[in-house]
């Protein structure tokens, strides 16, 4: 009889291997209970009508594809969302309004405004539109948490740039308030992408010369803004001063988040002293927390007011996640903090939005033009999910005409 030798259960002789710990999950977790499976759920009462209909449309302008192709969907020449590599970049693969007075046809409407020249350090922002556009075709219309389908559910265009004067920025901010006005007027939502922040001033001009009603503005930012002058003009660190002297867009309307750090202006800070605006840091935001900020801010915003703007300056986010941005400045929000805040407010409605600082020659991979494009998004699908595109339309009682 042969000696068998033992079996070794290790590589070390006479060690036997751990056994892995056993795993139980928490006894009160319910996997139905959490918002991943929720979304899943969401996702099938989600049309698909609008996507078919894109489908169908990439064949009939694009020509059916080779006879190799198993996938009958896919057109010769490239056509809408796929693939997200190809194509004319507008917004979101969003139709291109050639014709402007066509855009009160859609429910939203983008508007680049390559503007720097308002810029006190580094420029670079005339390129923002360009950027944003450029990397907006990584994304689909669809978001897992939010159940929303912006192709299915809205009809987003994309209006193309307005025509800004280099080195005049009197001249480009008529230029700019006109075209903010003329989309506003047709009742689509305005979404400018900008360009440094000096546009915040004609932008809301624009709105407010449509409307007798007044207006709040929700401004997220590192920077107060709200000085009178900057080099003897109204560069990117004055757009609140000039906004809110408007008689319909009050001071005390304007409410700005993540202010802080070594790049506010003492004269703005003594300004908006002066005219009582609401001022929340970065501190009292942790300290609140964001739901409760986003309360705070739409209480303020929304007092005695019939409508709210948002600002979005992506330097209110850490600059370690924005390095193509003119200000730069640590200690801002975290992406997901900005973008979470942002939805909230949103929530109640807006009569317009604006990202702007995005300046791709400092980007990195399109990091910040890709922050910029989420900002977009995410404000657009908060309106739907909660039912509030379009709400501003209500508001619209001088309508421009050109």
């Amino acid at each position: 009889m042969t000696h068998q030798p033992p079996i070794r259960c290790s590589r070390k002789a006479g060690v036997a291997a751990k056994q892995p710990p056993e795993r139980r999950h928490h006894p009160d977790f319910d996997r139905l209970a959490t918002q991943g499976w929720k979304a899943l759920e969401a996702e099938g009462r989600l049309p698909e009508q609008g996507w078919r209909r894109e489908q169908k449309w990439a064949l009939d302008m694009g020509l059916p594809g080779a006879e190799s192709l198993t996938d009958k969907s896919i057109p010769t020449f490239a056509r809408g969302e796929l693939p997200h590599f190809a194509g004319i970049n507008t917004f979101l693969k969003a139709p291109y309004v050639e014709n402007v007075r066509d855009v009160g046809k859609y429910d939203a409407a983008v508007l680049g405004i390559p503007f720097d020249s308002g810029t006190t350090y580094r420029p670079g922002t005339r390129f923002g539109p360009q950027g944003m556009r450029r990397i907006s075709a990584l994304y689909t219309p669809y978001n897992y948490e939010l159940g929303v389908d912006l192709r299915e559910q809205m009809t987003l265009c994309d209006a193309g740039d307005v025509f800004t004067i280099p080195a005049n920025l009197e001249k480009s901010f008529d230029q700019i308030t006109r075209g903010v006005a003329h989309v506003f007027s047709s009742g689509a939502l305005p979404l400018m992408l900008g360009g440094d922040h000096s546009i915040g001033f004609p932008c809301v001009r624009g709105i407010a010369q449509c409307t007798s009603k007044r207006i709040g503005i929700v401004h997220f930012d590192r920077h107060i803004d709200i000085q009178e002058k900057d080099l003897d003009e109204r560069m990117h660190t004055t757009p609140w001063y000039w906004a809110t002297n408007l008689p319909n867009v009050p001071a005390v309307n304007l409410v700005q988040l993540g202010i802080g750090g070594w790049q506010v202006p003492r004269c703005g800070v003594q300004e908006a002293r002066k005219r009582n605006t609401n001022v929340l840091t970065i501190a009292d935001i942790e300290k609140l927390g964001l739901e409760k900020t986003a309360e705070i801010a739409l209480e303020l915003a929304w007092k005695d007011a019939d409508a709210v703007y948002i600002s979005f300056d992506v330097d209110s986010v850490d600059c370690g996640f924005v390095p193509g941005t003119g200000w730069p400045e640590p200690g801002g929000f975290l992406p997901r903090e900005a973008l979470k805040l942002l939805g909230l407010v949103a929530a109640e409605g807006l009569c317009g939005l604006e990202v702007v600082e995005v300046s791709p020659p400092y980007d990195t991979s399109d990091i910040t033009a890709l922050l910029g494009v989420r900002v977009v998004v995410e404000a657009l699908g908060s309106l739907v999910a909660h039912g509030k595109l379009g709400s501003h339309k209500r508001i619209i009682d001088k309508p421009v005409t050109y």
